[in-house]
């Protein structure tokens, strides 16, 4: 059976059409670990050289679009681990460095950090 050009196109959009960004629970989690990241003072390090944290949250951020329009995340929990734990193309495990402490793998840093943010989205407003 041949296939025309148009068909396969037609194809390609229906896939790239299934891409499914986050719900919005997750997207609020992840949003709130990024900037967290953004403004705690910590530096990245990817592939040996170290980022800011503004440069990471950009940086993870293309990871998440590109995740997302691969439908290969759908929790905050699945980024940490699929796209914000090691570089794609080395394999090297990304870390983060806050004043006065010794670097950590980001997997560890997010989650505890994502525990944070969930604790406080949990805790009664004050009064």
């Amino acid at each position: 059976m041949n296939r025309s050009p148009l068909f396969a196109a037609a194809l390609l959009w229906l896939v790239a059409a299934h891409a499914v960004p986050l719900p919005p629970t997750a997207r609020a989690d992840v949003d709130a670990l990024l900037t967290r990241l953004q403004t705690s003072g910590c530096e990245f390090n990817r592939n040996g050289s170290w980022y800011t944290g503004a440069e990471a949250k950009a940086h993870l951020l293309k990871k998440l679009d590109y995740l997302e329009g691969k439908d290969m995340v759908s929790t905050a929990e699945q980024f940490i681990e699929r796209g914000a734990s090691a570089s794609s193309m080395s394999g090297k495990p990304y870390l983060v460095r806050c004043a006065g402490k010794a670097p950590v793998e980001s997997a560890v840093w997010l989650k505890a950090e994502l525990q944070q943010v969930r604790a406080a989205r949990a805790a009664p407003a004050p009064r």
